[in-house]
């Protein structure tokens, strides 16, 4: 993992930059706000724009900037994304989120995930508990690929906490660190593997129970768990989203899972801490916490980076940040 602490003199600096940003709309924007935190990067603390350039540079897998801002006023943790939305909460932390992600690639959305915003709030909502989306408390989020079903699925998935009371960890799994049999490897490699839509794009709610999606869903798209350089290869994996395409994919898929799970570190973000994540090369989950909805939750926010925001518009009819669903 790579980190950088901020200085005071540096938070001072990004919450000027901030300022500019909200001062700039009477009313919330996040559209707007978004273009005017590409324009103001630029601006960014020398030192923090070489520590993300260097990050992209050499793909490191897991990169975490400490000490950016957190207004002293925050609201309460709001009880599902849509209230957020609504009121715009968080929106000063978004800005720091959009500033120091257009370093490391170009934000987009989903139209399918959050009204089609581009960041997204995560945080516990009531009758969610136990669901298979970010909204989920009770129950253990899998080590995952970020939206493992698409072609231009995210470079990056980038974490700001705000809130963080039971100090819950967001696990991570490193494909460098990961030792396959020859024998697994080889099967991973091969387009013997069927990806499909999670919850939080087609709103259908399953158990969890791995191939549980392949009995819901006809449909997905088929590529290999294993690709890219041979000696450094790329990964995407979700078992609550995948299915083998026989009988030795399907053993393959539990027999990665249990190595996944075995590398599995934790990172438990801080208010102030960004994490960005590889999701070329790491997968990625969250431990299980009890919501007690009094504002006091988890809180963090969400934003999807692509190094080649030309792939967006390649598999679009416009040039839109919204991936249409």
């Amino acid at each position: 993992m790579h980190k950088l602490v901020l200085t005071a003199e540096e938070r001072a600096n990004i919450d000027a930059l901030i300022d500019g940003i909200v001062a700039a709309d009477e009313n919330w924007d996040p559209m707007a706000a978004m273009d005017r935190a590409a324009e103001a990067a630029p601006s960014l603390p020398r030192r923090l724009r070489a520590f993300l350039a260097q990050a992209r540079a050499s793909e490191s897998d897991v990169t975490v900037v400490s000490g950016l801002p957190i207004h002293p006023d925050l609201p309460p943790t709001p009880s599902g994304w849509d209230l957020a939305a609504k009121s715009g909460a968080g929106h000063r932390e978004e800005v720091a989120l959009l500033l120091c992600g257009t370093a490391l690639g170009d934000p987009f959305g989903w139209e399918s995930q959050q009204d089609g915003r581009i960041v997204h709030d995560v945080c516990p909502a009531p009758g969610m508990e136990s669901s298979l989306t970010s909204a989920s408390s009770a129950k253990t989020l899998s080590l995952h690929t970020e939206d493992v079903f698409h072609p231009c699925r995210a470079d990056y998935v980038s974490l700001l906490c705000l809130r963080n009371p039971d100090a819950v960890g967001t696990t991570v799994t490193r494909v460098g660190s990961l030792d396959f049999p020859d024998s697994l490897r080889a099967i991973l490699k091969e387009s013997r593997f069927r990806f499909y839509p999670d919850d939080s794009h087609t709103g259908i709610s399953l158990s969890g129970n791995a191939g549980d999606v392949s009995r819901t869903r006809s449909d997905g798209m088929v590529g290999p768990v294993l690709f890219g350089p041979e000696r450094t290869p790329y990964l995407r994996f979700d078992i609550d989203f995948m299915s083998g395409e026989d009988a030795a994919a399907d053993e393959a898929i539990i027999a990665t899972q249990e190595i996944l799970g075995n590398a599995a570190g934790r990172v438990a973000l801080e208010p102030g801490d960004a994490v960005f994540i590889d999701n070329y090369q790491v997968v990625h989950g969250r431990e299980p916490f009890a919501a007690r909805y009094d504002g006091k939750d988890r809180w963090l926010k969400r934003l999807n980076l692509s190094r080649d925001i030309r792939r967006l518009y390649a598999n679009s009819e416009s040039r839109s940040k919204i991936i249409p669903a």
